[in-house]
């Protein structure tokens, strides 16, 4: 959950094709990890979890930024970076839960029919 209710209530949607190229990439996967771990980061700390550029770390948190999934606040003179899990959560919600839900339906109807005997045992007489 992000910190800032701002975020999360936001009327901004990000589009679905920048939360997918954000999380093709798996060094944006690490820093959104990385946030994940400790919200609140700076560029100086996340930059020393990567073998990259400074410059390297913020063009790939301005995609992350671009796609919703991270968003930051001024804190004096840092810049903090926070995770906003709820464009994953749409993307979850969109794409992958309404592809599982028949899947997961039939499993239980399976589950259901093998453990339902055909017919009771017959008592011995």
């Amino acid at each position: 959950m992000t910190r800032d209710l701002l975020v999360t209530y936001s009327s901004f949607v990000p589009d679905d094709d920048l939360v997918f190229k954000a999380l093709a990439d798996p060094t944006r996967r690490f820093l959104l990890d990385q946030l994940f771990a400790r919200d609140g980061r700076t560029l100086t700390e996340l930059e020393s979890e990567v073998d990259m550029s400074r410059f390297g770390v913020m063009k790939h948190l301005k995609l992350l930024e671009e796609a919703g999934l991270v968003v930051t606040r001024k804190e004096g003179r840092e810049k903090k970076h926070f995770l906003n899990p709820v464009p994953i959560r749409q993307i979850h919600d969109r794409w992958i839960d309404k592809f599982t839900e028949r899947t997961v339906t039939a499993l239980l109807d399976l589950k259901a029919e093998l453990e339902t005997p055909e017919h009771e045992p017959e008592e011995p007489s």
